[in-house]
């Protein structure tokens, strides 16, 4: 198992489970939008006897927010 420890942002500190350590990003929803953190170095406890393997990500980005209108509109429109 392995974790994802936030910095940064608006879920700074927050831990996450993660399916696999090798990810540089993730993408994770937010109110109306979503956040983007990104990896910001190598995994830590990376042995058998260490506790759960630790990947840090940095808050990177908040895109607009995502409204339900915004898939009816289509582009050049």
């Amino acid at each position: 198992m392995a974790i994802a420890r936030l910095n940064g942002g608006p879920l700074d500190g927050q831990v996450l489970p993660l399916e696999t350590p090798d990810l540089e990003q993730l993408i994770l929803p937010y109110s109306e939008g979503q956040l983007v953190y990104e990896r910001a170095g190598a995994a830590a406890n990376t042995g058998s006897d260490d506790g759960p393997t630790e990947v840090e990500f940095r808050f990177a980005a908040e895109p607009q927010e995502v409204t339900p209108g915004d898939d009816d509109v289509r582009p050049g429109e």
